[in-house]
């Protein structure tokens, strides 16, 4: 079933991506039978056909109607931001005035005051340094004979040809519209999550070890599939925002969203089961599985169509449903705590509760607070939507948009003036190379540059074949363009090239097969290569000088970001404790931003590591990716499980105050938070530190001011620091344990409920479970970091005699 459910997701995954790029050869069609075969007249206006295949393959690559008509948008955005000072200068200056030195200052501050605002999207951005580029080195190049109005003119109108292209290619032979691939998307995620659920319940009931282990190994393939699928329900938004303003109303990935976030939980508890089969499963619970798995499956089905997850025609849940739970719940191990934690995912998932709202607490509350989250995401949605021409969003830069600027300026009108020094016939392309791939976000510099020059090397190789090929059928020339657009729309999903080398391939193939009267095509390809290693070198020394990023560096300083961003979220989380009932409404949005925030760094780190470990070592010390991927999961659960923690806290205290400090005060749960938190702190500390000197000093610090039984102590080894990090995980769990099963009974009596009281202790050993769980994987954070260090620092003091890391 499940390798049914991976061919038919690859399947799907294929027709998509093959009819992005159909799509995308229509926009390139249509560009090019234009600009080769249209009227001589409206080709005298279409002066730069090349900006037209660069804004056709900018807008349209694998983009829906809605995101096409927003790159429209952006680019009469661009237009606007960078035609009306063009004019303005070449009023008070004069194009014939323009040398090489003033094209690429005029770049350089124009590229400046685009870069600078935050408010400007990505996409205007790109087509503004493009423009900037063709504007100001055209007019050094031809001088007198560029206009000062028709020279511009002549740029915004190839930009405008690209964009019509765009939309046209979105228009036939149908309209592909965001919310037909929301929608598509959504019932491959269902049918991903109903395989997952089953593999899940049938691994929890295995009969022994190995079993479970084959039946989990194909849920996490699953689940990365799975995870595919709501990253392209999460990016049809904004397309759909823009066909049809009312469905901005919808938010199809946050239903999904919690579903996958409680199947991570569920994965998580069977990851955890320390042995099979599990002893608390017997035939009652198996029947209690089967039900709940029933009644999720027909909740999965409705969510197909993109209607809210608790509107359902599943049947209602009969009366003592989950009283079949009682009888095992006095005498838990910690051995059962995984597979507790398991039924409470599943219990969530069939009671149909969003993640972030809480079971026990009134309708009328509930309610107040559900809807105060909706209209604040609406409102958001809608000033996102307003961002783009509204001036008054525009925030003061701080230093790091600066820094983003001044890179931006330095490296584009650099390259200009040495692209033009060197060949000014085609030195357009040097600056342009920067332009078309430009992003905001810091980048692997060396993997995103070898990238691009291997993408342009090919493209021109291409190009050059064909020629030769075609030399006696000149007309016939743009047809091998069609199938090189589909090669290298499939080339942009690839870890080798990416988006930035599979748009630098076609674009290469494209100047020099889909336009004519521009000389000979080989020297043409010789002088734009070397025009493009001029761009490249200008773009990477920018980098270096600027903003020195390393892939392997970016990756260790957001292992670092993420560990901040995490040690954050348990403060709010364990905030929640200490606040009151009436604040925890308005806390647990917050909180779950908290978590946005912490899944986004984690996403970024796994980038980064993805690019270090293909990004050439030069003189640096090798990328130990495999200790960075380890760490990556420790990561990713401590997330997720943060997250469980804040529901079962909430939970716990609409419940009952007292109960929630009793809960507090019994295990720990304070001090538990202190301990991680220490933990995280030295761990972003140590790995912060850049010279052996400063390492070895804060492995001092450390161990003197974490505990008095380390006073008297020298020269502490790794081992000797990392264990002062957390408690002793057994008596921890013990005192859980004890204190859990007291407070148990004190419900039982006071409530005299017993399907409250197997809630109630549910989420009890839910919240145990995940304790403990955060307490083994910050462990074993402190176990890889100090593997990585020893790795980086094999000199240092971290060299344990033991032999206890196995990097090498």
């Amino acid at each position: 079933m499940s390798a049914a459910t991976g061919k038919e997701s690859i399947k799907a995954l294929w027709l998509e991506r093959l009819s992005s790029a159909l799509r995308t050869a229509l926009a390139c069609t249509v560009v090019g039978c234009t600009t080769l075969y249209g009227p001589a007249r409206l080709g005298h206006f279409l002066a730069y056909p090349a900006f037209s295949y660069v804004t056709a393959i900018l807008i349209v690559s694998d983009a829906t109607l809605g995101d096409t008509l927003r790159g429209c948008w952006h680019a009469l955005y661009a237009t606007i931001q960078v035609m009306i000072p063009c004019i303005l200068t070449f009023q008070v200056i004069g194009p014939a005035r323009f040398s090489n030195g003033l094209a690429a200052v005029a770049v350089a501050i124009t590229t400046f005051m685009v870069a600078l605002p935050e408010s400007t999207p990505l996409m205007a951005k790109r087509i503004a340094f493009g423009q900037a580029v063709i504007v100001f080195v055209g007019a050094a190049i031809h001088g007198a004979e560029e206009g000062v109005v028709t020279h511009p003119i002549h740029v915004a109108s190839s930009t405008a040809l690209g964009a019509l292209a765009s939309v046209l290619a979105m228009l036939i032979p149908y309209p592909w519209l965001a919310y037909c691939k929301a929608r598509k998307t959504c019932r491959l995620y269902v049918e991903n999550a109903s395989e997952r659920l089953n593999i899940y319940v049938e691994g929890l009931t295995a009969q022994n070890k190995q079993a479970a282990a084959d039946l989990l190994s194909q849920a996490k393939f699953l689940s990365v599939t799975g995870a595919k699928h709501l990253q392209t329900i999460k990016d049809t938004r904004g397309g759909m925002a823009c066909e049809k303003p009312q469905i901005r109303k919808l938010n199809p990935g946050e239903n999904l969203q919690d579903i996958e976030i409680l199947m991570k939980g569920v994965e998580i508890a069977l990851d955890s089961c320390p042995s099979f089969p599990v002893s608390m499963i017997d035939e009652g619970i198996k029947q209690a599985l089967l039900d709940m798995k029933g009644k999720i499956g027909l909740k999965l089905q409705n969510a197909k169509c993109l209607a809210p997850f608790d509107a359902t025609t599943a049947p209602e849940a009969k009366a003592g449903e989950s009283n079949v739970l009682a009888p095992k719940i006095g005498g838990a191990t910690q051995a059962d705590l995984p597979a507790f934690f398991f039924l409470y995912c599943l219990e969530l998932l069939s009671r149909e509760l969003p993640v972030g709202q809480n079971p026990e607490c009134n309708s009328e509350n509930t309610n107040k607070t559900d809807t105060r989250d909706v209209t604040s995401k609406r409102d958001q949605e809608k000033a996102n939507l307003r961002k783009t021409w509204d001036y008054s969003t525009i925030k003061l830069p701080n230093m790091e948009r600066w820094t983003l600027a001044t890179k931006c300026s330095l490296s584009m009108g650099f390259a200009v003036l040495f692209g033009l020094i060197f060949n000014k016939e085609n030195g357009y392309w040097s600056g342009l190379i920067i332009a078309t791939s430009f992003v905001t976000e810091r980048q692997a510099t060396f993997t995103v540059a070898n990238a691009r020059g291997q993408g342009t090397a090919i493209g021109s190789v291409y190009g050059i074949l064909c020629c030769f090929i075609f030399q006696r059928f000149v007309d016939l020339r743009f047809l091998p363009l069609l199938p090189w657009i589909i090669f290298t729309s499939f080339l942009r999903h690839s870890r080798m090239y990416g988006q930035a080398g599979g748009i630098a391939a076609v674009i290469g193939a494209l100047l020099i097969l889909g336009r004519k009267n521009y000389g000979p095509p080989n020297e043409f390809a010789t002088a734009r290569l070397v025009e493009v290693c001029i761009g490249l070198i200008c773009f990477i020394m920018a980098e270096i000088l600027l903003q020195p990023a390393r892939a392997a560096t970016l990756a260790k300083t957001e292992f670092a970001g993420s560990l901040r961003a995490l040690r954050d979220c348990i403060d709010d989380t364990f905030q929640l404790c200490a606040g009151q009932k009436s604040a925890l409404s308005s806390s647990i949005p917050a909180l779950r931003r908290k978590h946005q925030e912490v899944r986004s760094r984690i996403n970024n780190l796994e980038k980064f590591i993805a690019a270090a470990e293909s990004e050439p070592n030069f003189w640096f010390l090798p990328f130990y990716g495999a200790c960075y991927r380890k760490l990556l999961v420790s990561l990713r659960k401590m997330e997720c499980l943060l997250l469980f923690v804040a529901i079962e806290i909430e939970t716990l205290s609409q419940v009952s105050d007292r109960l929630l400090q009793v809960l507090i005060n019994s295990i720990y749960l304070l001090p538990l938070g202190g301990h991680v938190r220490f933990s995280l702190k030295c761990i972003e500390e140590l790995i912060s530190m850049n010279s052996l000197a400063l390492l070895e000093s804060g492995v001092q610090k450390i161990s003197t001011s974490h505990d008095d039984t380390e006073l008297g102590k020298s020269s502490p080894s790794a081992d000797e620091v990392f264990r002062t990090l957390s408690p002793d995980e057994e008596e921890v769990e013990n005192s859980i344990s004890q204190h859990s099963k007291e407070e148990a009974d004190g419900i039982e009596k006071r409530e005299g409920a017993q399907e409250l009281k197997s809630r109630l202790i549910l989420r009890i050993y839910s919240l145990e479970f995940c304790i403990s769980s955060l307490i083994k994987e910050t462990r074993e954070i402190e176990k890889q970091v100090k593997e990585l260090i020893t790795w980086e620092n094999p000199e240092s003091q971290f060299s344990t005699k033991e032999g206890s890391h196995g990097g090498g």
